[in-house]
């Protein structure tokens, strides 16, 4: 009778309790893995995102003071360029005055009537110069030992004077315009260093008071020592200049006039011929004019700017990247020459400024300078400005100023911490809602698994207690069937085994009884096939053991390859198989004497077959008295390819004799190289390629075979094998190979035949191992007594 499935309280290690374990365990797991991942991505997605964010505004930054260094670098660079101009305007007038001299001469009268104040001077007693009278366009000074004994300037100071009074119709213009300049001036040659400038100042007057002994010396030597000698060289060799521009500028330096600092760039004039210097014209600007476009610099809140000379000294920055940077300020007043400011990044108080490399362009560098007891962390960059030349005192020399940039990190990243702060902050709350819907699910599934868990195992149930009663042996018992889904389908499944074993529970015995005779008739079937297969095992080995007699007995025997006086023969040969395909034979008839090798394909009874077949029609030939080596082949191709179609023997075989009267050697058919060693040691390898074709192919081949001959002298050795010899594998899948052959055989030359191939064998099986042996192997060695 039916059983319907009660209501049973869930028990520990029942089936409900371990579905409702195991189902609730890995979707919790499930949910946890995957709520872990989402809150792993989205942790991954908040540091991606902040990284991206950061290297993006970092790279902005990075990029804005770049570029910002750029602008004030050309800023820079176009400040003096406007000043080389101006300068290079002036000089260009007054050096088209030197190379017209009668033009010169006119425009010096001209200047001289029209300006008489500019070109009229007066003694100083007391200073013992002569300067003209102040309210001229320019102050012209006259050094004392220009002037003669009547205290006026000597007849070519005097042209210089008028040549030089061009400046007051060019200078003034060039002062309004272009570049912002101080003053603008012109100095003559070494020989006469007439002192020019505009607009007018107590310039003499000065010069007594700050440079005392200046009158003594040569103005050139005096102020400028070792400017005009540069320039000298410059006239005999132009490649000599550091920059190609004729424009120099001086270090900066305090103005003995203004008493300010300033910058002197110089455009050296020269004599007509172009092979001397002939005086100079130059400007003055002040340091404030290039302070004011670096110090102007601001980057963020804090960021400045700063100039500096390649020696790093720095020429401009503001108050607060002097003291962010450590700089200590010094004047250097040695020597009688102009009076230079040091104020350099290598004295600097902090070790990341005074270590900064001013040699080359380093892109955005990374410092931390020290302030207020900590270590601040800063970025910066340097610009090389185009080089120039540059005189401090000597030679002059190749200088390429730098313009940098400094700004705090916390500035210019003000904005990637706030954008990092944001990103933070949606992540945190995404990880709250992400957590809230982790717990919700958990909720959801528990119940779910408990009310699936009460539906599954309701018919499991039913079928564990079914079977517990086929287990009793009562096979009556069926299992109701409530539900269409996979319990019911096993419900089902199981009623059918159970009417199943009812059935073959009754009729037991007759089904034993059935498959009892069967087997017995089985049994039977199988003795009489093994004994079917032991006989046809005996037969076979019978036929095998007589093919494989029959083919040791025609080969030479030994004491047929003593029989020759002139020549020692030795050979070796191991089928793969019981019977093998490769072929030897040493033939005798009268003095000739013919020795054949040969391989037939494959190996086994039909290979060894057609051996014995090239034994015998060679044997016959030979008796025949056919000498003739290409013949002797094509008869014996003949014979065995009528042999091999009557036979149905798929086979061929290579095969190459040696033909030997007593003097001459001569070699035919196609089969693997021949090796010979010379007495001498030398060894020689004949490909027999072109001496034939494979026998058995064709009905006719004679067209194909070629003899060729050997050289065979006393003491010369001549190698036969076939592939099975070169072809040995060892255990490693390497082959034994001709190279390996000739050297054995090049080794054991002046042993006796016999030695020689005993010795090569054994080479060959220590080679081989225990690897198995796949091809026939043969082997003959021919050796001239």
């Amino acid at each position: 009778m039916d059983r319907k499935p009660s209501k049973r309280p869930i028990r520990l290690g029942s089936f409900r309790a371990k579905f409702i374990l195991v189902v609730g365990g890995a979707v919790l797991f499930d949910l946890l893995v995957s709520g872990g991942l989402a809150l792993w991505n989205v942790q991954r997605l908040s540091r991606d995102a902040t990284l991206e964010v950061g290297q993006g505004l970092e790279a902005a930054s990075q990029e804005y003071v770049r570029t910002y260094a750029d602008s004030t670098a050309a800023q820079v660079s176009l400040l003096l360029r406007q000043v080389h101009n101006d300068v290079s305007a002036l000089a260009g007038v007054l050096q088209a005055q030197i190379d017209d001299p009668e033009r010169n001469s006119e425009v010096g009268a001209a200047v001289s009537r029209a300006s008489p104040g500019s070109v009229s001077l007066s003694y100083d007693e007391k200073g013992r110069w002569s300067q003209n009278a102040a309210g001229s366009v320019s102050v012209m000074s006259v050094w004392g030992y220009l002037l003669g004994p009547d205290h006026k300037p000597k007849p070519d100071v005097e042209r210089d004077i008028q040549t030089s009074s061009v400046l007051d119709l060019v200078a003034p213009s060039l002062m309004q315009h272009g570049a912002s300049k101080l003053q603008m001036y012109y100095i003559g040659s070494k020989e006469r260093p007439i002192f020019r400038t505009t607009p007018y100042t107590d310039q003499a007057q000065t010069f007594d008071r700050l440079y005392p002994g200046h009158n003594e010396a040569n103005l050139w030597d005096f102020f400028f020592p070792g400017l005009y000698e540069s320039w000298q060289d410059w006239a005999k060799d132009s490649k000599t200049r550091p920059v190609a521009d004729e424009i120099t500028q001086t270090a900066p330096y305090t103005d003995a006039i203004t008493g300010k600092l300033i910058v002197s760039f110089f455009h050296p004039l020269w004599t007509a011929d172009r092979k001397d210097v002939s005086g100079a014209a130059g400007a003055d600007i002040t340091l404030d004019q290039l302070a004011q476009t670096v110090e102007n610099v601001k980057v963020a809140q804090s960021g400045f700017g700063f100039l500096v000379m390649s020696d790093g000294n720095v020429v401009a920055i503001n108050s607060t990247g002097e003291k962010t940077l450590g700089l200590r300020s010094a004047s250097d007043a040695s020597g009688t020459g102009v009076t230079g400011l040091q104020r350099s990044l290598k004295r600097s108080s902090q070790p990341a400024i005074a270590s900064m490399a001013l040699d080359r362009e380093q892109g955005i560098q990374h410092l931390l300078l020290q302030q207020d007891g900590e270590l601040v962390p800063y970025i910066a960059i340097v610009k090389k400005l185009p080089a120039t030349n540059l005189w401090v005192t000597g030679p002059v020399r190749q200088e390429a100023m730098s313009l940098g940039v400094v700004v705090p990190e916390r500035e210019i990243d003000a904005s990637l911490y706030a954008a990092q702060a944001k990103i933070s902050e949606a992540t945190n709350r995404i990880v709250i809602y992400q957590i809230l819907a982790i717990l919700l699910s958990l909720l959801v599934v528990t119940i779910a698994v408990l009310a699936a868990s009460k539906r599954i195992t309701s018919g499991i149930s039913a079928l564990a207690d079914a079977a517990k009663r086929i287990q009793a042996k009562d096979y009556s018992v069926r299992v109701a069937i409530t539900s269409k889904d996979e319990v019911g389908e096993a419900g089902e499944a199981f009623n059918r085994m159970a009417e199943q074993i009812s059935y073959h529970t009754e009729n037991l015995e007759q089904l034993v009884d059935e498959r009892t005779a069967q087997i017995e008739d089985a049994k039977e079937e199988i003795s009489s096939l093994n004994a079917q297969l032991q006989r046809e095992n005996r037969r076979l080995g019978t036929e095998l053991a007589v093919a494989e007699r029959i083919q040791l007995m025609v080969l030479p025997l030994h004491q047929e390859l003593e029989e020759f006086q002139t020549l020692e023969i030795a050979a070796y040969m191991r089928p793969a198989e019981e019977v093998g395909g490769d072929y030897y034979d040493v033939l005798k008839n009268g003095n000739r004497l013919k020795i054949g090798i040969g391989d037939v394909t494959g190996h086994g009874l039909e290979s060894g077959v057609l051996m014995l077949m090239v034994q015998s029609v060679a044997r016959a030939l030979q008796e025949a008295g056919n000498t003739d080596a290409v013949k002797f082949l094509t008869d014996l191709n003949s014979a065995l390819f009528k042999n091999i179609v009557r036979t149905k023997i798929d086979k061929h075989l290579t095969l190459a004799f040696l033909d030997y009267d007593g003097k001459d050697m001569i070699l035919s058919g196609q089969h693997e190289e021949v090796v010979i060693v010379r007495a001498n040691g030398k060894v020689e390898r004949i490909d027999t390629m072109d001496l034939g074709i494979p026998i058995g192919l064709e009905a006719d081949i004679s067209a194909f075979v070629k003899t060729h001959e050997i050289a065979f002298e006393t003491g010369d050795l001549i190698l036969l094998h076939t592939d099975g010899v070169t072809e040995a594998e060892n255990e490693l899948g390497e082959l034994f190979g001709m190279e390996r052959l000739c050297r054995e055989a090049r080794r054991l030359n002046g042993l006796s035949a016999d030695k020689i191939v005993s010795e090569i064998v054994a080479a060959l099986m220590l080679f081989i191992g225990s690897q198995k042996i796949h091809d026939d192997i043969t082997l003959l060695a021919v050796r001239h007594r």
